[in-house]
């Protein structure tokens, strides 16, 4: 029996009405209500003294950090000065999650808590590693970034050490999600 080279006739004919739908819906996502948001704001991290941002929860035995688990609610600003506007609070997860260098599993939900953004969140997930820039996927929002989804880069920009440890980093947030 011979075969029928209607098969990929009909392949041929389906593909363009496939690419034709793939472009309708990713242009009508983007016409009915979504948006891309790109925000700069410096995250303040403080440990040890008497206003501590971030604390551990969970010691391992010995000298070993693996394991650590730390809770945070760190502070948001505008710039990079202490002096700079607060414009909210980062609620932060982080477990020392590798066992060959110093990386941790975090997890984060910016909240707003002034300016345009006030009321409204995102959350991110990821790997960090402070000893290089950090990405991390931005998985969900509330507010005016419901739906969010995109990425963060993260980068420590500074370190003190006095009465209590300061981390100052940099986060560079491309988010896109609804109107």
């Amino acid at each position: 029996m011979a075969s029928s080279p209607s098969c990929p006739l009909l392949l041929l004919l389906l593909l363009p009405l496939f690419l034709f739908a793939t472009v309708a819906i990713a242009r009508s996502s983007h016409e009915h209500g979504e948006t891309t948001t790109h925000l700069r704001f410096y995250f303040y991290d403080y440990y040890g003294g008497s206003n501590a941002t971030t604390v551990s929860v969970v010691s391992p035995p010995g000298n070993n950090t693996f394991g650590s688990i730390g809770v945070g609610e760190n502070i948001l600003r505008e710039g990079p000065q202490s002096s700079s506007k607060l414009i909210g609070r980062a609620q932060e997860l982080t477990v020392q999650a590798s066992l060959a260098s110093p990386a941790y599993l975090s997890a984060l939900n910016f909240v707003f808590t002034a300016g345009k953004y006030n009321g409204s969140s995102f959350s991110i997930f990821g790997r960090a590693v402070l000893t290089e820039p950090i990405e991390r996927g931005i998985v969900g929002g509330t507010g005016k970034f419901r739906m969010a989804r995109g990425y963060t880069i993260s980068r420590l920009i500074r370190s003190t050490r006095t009465t209590q440890m300061e981390l100052v980093m940099k986060y560079d947030a491309y988010i896109f999600h609804c109107l």
